[in-house]
């Protein structure tokens, strides 16, 4: 495992210390490698009108954004169990919009297994601005 996915590992799992899932119990945490080298995560935040909450990898592209970041390298999503936690599809979209080909998106348990996929499997049928 190189150094910046390590580095993903630890801002993920500290991110999901943080998340707030009182409905769920569901903690998510998230960590952008971006262009500019800087490492940002996210967690997720519930909310009672389910619709309203965010996901984890909308935190950290936000985090990215405010801090001048523009693409994504690398994205780690950290689930709470044993089971990948794959984006949904939204944050699927969300992550497109600052990805490219060669963008890595990671998914790791708490078994510490990573599965590793690029955009195109990601979200084959992207909403493009062309």
């Amino acid at each position: 495992m190189d150094n910046s996915t390590q580095k993903l590992i630890q801002a993920a799992k500290l991110a999901q210390q943080n998340a707030y899932a009182p409905y769920s119990n569901f903690q998510v945490g998230s960590a952008i490698l971006a262009d500019n080298g800087k490492v940002y995560a996210g967690c997720n935040i519930e909310n009672a009108a389910y619709p309203l909450g965010q996901c984890a990898e909308a935190g950290a592209i936000a985090a990215m954004i405010l801090d001048g970041g523009t693409k994504i390298e690398k994205i780690l999503i950290a689930s709470p169990n044993e089971k990948r936690c794959p984006p949904c599809g939204g944050c699927r979209q969300k992550i497109k919009e600052f990805a490219n080909q060669n963008t890595q998106i990671l998914m790791y348990d708490t078994q510490e297994n990573i599965t590793t996929v690029d955009m195109k499997t990601l979200l084959p049928f992207a909403f493009e601005l062309d």
